[in-house]
């Protein structure tokens, strides 16, 4: 496969998303940017474009899934996607005295993480379609195979990303267009440090962003990583519910 030359990675501004953009850039690349950050975008553009990139920044209000879909569909036949890399998120927990989550924090998850995302879908894939190539990544998490108690909706989108992504994969099949779904663990980032929990296998940015981008230039269906805790995680998943729980409550993961 064709090294991608024209690359959208969303969330640009985060550990992930900015390790990536560092990983792919280089001269005869194009890399559009998006991320909240905006001094932070700033900063990694102008890394990008050091490393001879072409580099280009924007900003938008990702909960206007609208206005995602109109940009991001203008974009796509401006610059002609050959990757796209769907890597925006929050993430919200529970307050200790209600065990629930505020409403305003659900709806900003379900609104960045789920809809921001299928809007992104919509916009670019007719394109690639079009084109009969092209490739696009949505970033999941692995705890998309058990509900954590302390962080539902988070848990919630990144399952329904993870259904949204292997649905795509099958439907598109034969169509020259590839979907990859990737499913981290734990990772260096701020959103990492304010999640409740162990944090077990933590990981770099760098070593993740170095495990995504060979599992995407192989079309890995699922990239999974780090994988003792990826393979302790999925088969937690196949526990009696109500068992599963109860283990991860004992290893640390309390609703309280």
């Amino acid at each position: 496969m064709a090294s991608p030359t024209s690359i959208l990675i969303t969330g640009a501004s985060g550990a992930i998303g900015s390790a990536l953009a560092r990983s792919y850039a280089t001269h005869g690349v194009t890399l559009v940017l998006t991320g909240r950050d905006t001094q932070r975008l700033k900063e990694i553009a102008a890394e990008c474009r050091d490393c001879g990139a072409t580099v280009k920044t924007v900003l938008i209000d990702l909960t206007d899934a609208e206005a995602v879909r109109e940009q991001f569909r203008a974009l796509d036949k401006a610059h002609r996607f050959s990757l796209v890399i769907i890597n925006q998120g929050v993430n919200a927990s529970t307050e200790p005295t209600s065990r629930l989550e505020e409403w305003s924090a659900v709806e900003r998850l379900i609104d960045v993480n789920l809809r921001a995302s299928f809007a992104l879908c919509n916009a670019v894939l007719p394109g690639m379609l079009g084109r009969g190539c092209g490739q696009l990544a949505l970033i999941s998490s692995l705890a998309a195979y058990v509900g954590l108690p302390r962080t539902p909706t988070y848990s919630a989108t990144k399952a329904g990303l993870k259904a949204y992504a292997e649905a795509l994969r099958g439907g598109l099949a034969g169509t020259g267009v590839q979907i990859n779904l990737v499913m981290p663990g734990y990772v260096q980032s701020a959103m990492e440090h304010g999640m409740p929990g162990p944090k077990p296998f933590l990981w770099s940015p760098e070593q993740a962003a170095v495990r995504i981008k060979k599992g995407l230039a192989r079309n890995r269906a699922r990239i999974c990583f780090p994988q003792p805790f990826a393979f302790g995680v999925f088969l937690l998943c196949l526990f009696p519910p109500d068992l599963a729980q109860r283990i991860l409550g004992w290893l640390g993961y309390r609703g309280d």
